[in-house]
């Protein structure tokens, strides 16, 4: 069985996408169990992320009730949105008098365009479907890889190749079980692949606008 994410007991995992009639995007929804502690470290010269700095550990919340990741710049980061107003729902969320404040971390990556109309982007109610699917999968569910959800626009290589979602799991001696799920969406070629390959068409990425 191919290992995934959800091989961490618990955690599951949602995505949602439009393809066709200008569009080219997604958004997933990583939903952890209640009380788990997350942390971050962001990188880069134009990261586009949505309150990872409750994530720091000197901040008050050290838990995070979703994790959204999305296509559509920073545009797309409305669709954490969503999924919070799903956790509210849920009463998943730091408690204070009167209810819940769901903490829910987000990043986008750079899709914009790539379906061929530079508005069609993941919007809130994109993000409250994906947390809904990721809640209504089963334990320990198979996760989708490849052009889905956050990773549908994704590409590699200034289009050359495409991106996409990958996951995948190891388990340690100890018994614990490491999950990773990945975005990419980078500017440099696959290891092992040259610029004039490349140009010379090796992979068709689909869709090019």
């Amino acid at each position: 069985m191919t290992s995934k994410i959800t091989d961490v007991p618990g955690i599951r995992v949602g995505h949602v996408q439009r393809i066709g009639d200008g569009w080219l995007s997604g958004v997933t929804v990583v939903l952890p169990p209640p009380g788990t502690v997350g942390s971050v470290d962001v990188r880069g010269g134009g990261p586009g992320t949505h309150e990872t700095d409750a994530l720091d550990p000197t901040t008050l919340v050290p838990t995070v009730d979703a994790v959204v990741l999305t296509g559509g710049s920073a545009f797309g980061l409305v669709t954490a949105h969503g999924a919070q107003r799903w956790c509210e729902e849920q009463r998943r969320g730091f408690a204070v008098p009167g209810g819940v404040v769901p903490i829910v971390p987000a990043a986008a990556i750079f899709d914009l365009g790539r379906g061929g109309d530079f508005a069609a982007r993941p919007d809130e109610a994109m993000g409250y479907e994906a947390a809904g699917a990721a809640a209504a999968s089963s334990e320990h569910a198979d996760v989708g890889r490849g052009n889905v959800g956050a990773g549908t626009g994704a590409v590699i290589g200034r289009g050359a190749f495409k991106g996409g979602v990958g996951t995948s799991s190891i388990t340690l001696d100890s018994g614990v079980v490491v999950g990773a799920l990945a975005v990419v969406n980078a500017l440099g070629l696959p290891f092992g692949i040259s610029s004039p390959q490349a140009e010379a068409g090796t992979s068709e990425p689909g869709p090019r606008h």
